[in-house]
């Protein structure tokens, strides 16, 4: 049964595949997309659809607010000042995949492994950390498509 569920997997994969490759638009967002090191397709493919192609959401913090990576406060008038959190109410398949992604960008990009450890040295909490890595993927993810021009990497040139 894994192996018939495994073919199966392959030929939506090829169709998907087939899909993109025929539409420019489709093909153009997912290479933006896929150029920022840490997404990959899968989470690509995802922002595009949840997005309809980067046009439901004016801008990348309502996204994060849908997917659930957005700090709230957590305030009642001055009597109950507690720590910021994220909202349970959620997609959470979106953000499983941001979460990995900022997992992958940790290990792969050393601008993000620098922060995450500058961080982490400061006494911050791993998840508050990964809550803003996913966060800036999501930031770079919507200002790569707005551009219309491919992540540049400007940790490579700095000196």
């Amino acid at each position: 049964m894994v192996d018939a569920i495994a073919v199966q997997i392959t030929g939506i994969e090829k169709e998907i595949e087939r899909i993109i490759a025929q539409d420019p638009e489709l093909e153009r967002l997912q290479k933006l997309l896929t150029g920022i090191t840490g997404i990959g397709k899968v989470t690509a493919r995802f922002l595009i659809v949840y997005t309809v192609g980067f046009t439901a959401f004016e801008n990348w913090r309502k996204f994060a607010s849908y997917v659930g990576i957005a700090p709230f406060p957590n305030r009642s008038g001055t009597s109950i000042k507690g720590r910021n959190k994220v909202s349970h109410l959620a997609n959470k398949e979106g953000k499983a995949l941001l979460h990995m992604c900022a997992v992958c960008a940790i290990r792969c990009n050393p601008e993000m492994k620098a922060y995450y450890k500058k961080r982490l040295e400061k006494g911050k909490h791993t998840m508050s950390t990964l809550n803003i890595i996913r966060n800036k993927l999501l930031a770079r993810a919507f200002a790569v498509v707005g551009r219309g021009t491919p992540y540049v990497d400007t940790m490579k040139y700095a000196s």
